[in-house]
């Protein structure tokens, strides 16, 4: 019986991947195709969700890792995670549209988790979330993660972060517990 982690393959991205990841990035927030999966954010901003150059700078900081997630040799998932002393930093969260609602999102963020507790010995992951994601935000919660109320301002007027459709965004920092590592 095939599962959301069937053949899945996680990896580091490289320079090589830089286009593909940003096509589906984009492909999973912005769009008509990002209409195709729940996480869309069509509705509230348009234009670019990110960039080559914002790939390549997760790619290649000393702090960051892109981990990029194969399936049939396909890349078909990806996440940032960065080192920020006592805790990771959990970002740049994209699954094909096409895949998504059958699993593979839990199944990714709990090898996030793992990795990032294994690698860096952080007991914390924290990520930001638009305050407006209400579906979003749930889907997080019950993954064990829960809402601080700390909120940082939209970077209203920096088209790379996408061009606002309301006024009223902003980002909340999502917080988890990751707790000590399993010994084998």
């Amino acid at each position: 019986m095939e599962t959301a982690a069937t053949a899945l393959t996680f990896r580091d991205a490289t320079d090589a991947d830089v286009d593909e990841l940003v096509a589906l990035i984009e492909s999973a927030y912005r769009g008509d195709d990002s209409r195709a999966g729940w996480t869309t954010e069509a509705d509230i901003l348009e234009g670019q969700r990110t960039d080559p150059e914002g790939v390549l700078e997760v790619i290649k900081s000393p702090d960051s890792r892109l981990l990029t997630v194969e399936r049939d040799g396909r890349i078909v998932a990806c996440c940032q995670l960065e080192h920020q002393g006592a805790h990771a930093y959990f970002g740049m969260f994209a699954v094909s549209p096409l895949l998504q609602g059958a699993g593979l999102g839990k199944v990714i963020i709990a090898e996030a988790e793992r990795q990032a507790r294994t690698t860096w010995g952080v007991t914390e992951m924290q990520m930001t979330v638009i305050s407006v994601r209400d579906d979003l935000i749930a889907w997080y919660e019950r993954r064990g993660y829960r809402r601080t109320g700390r909120m940082t301002p939209f970077p209203y007027g920096d088209e790379r972060f996408g061009v606002p459709q309301r006024d009223d965004l902003q980002f909340e920092l999502l917080v988890k517990e990751l707790g000590q590592s399993a010994t084998p």
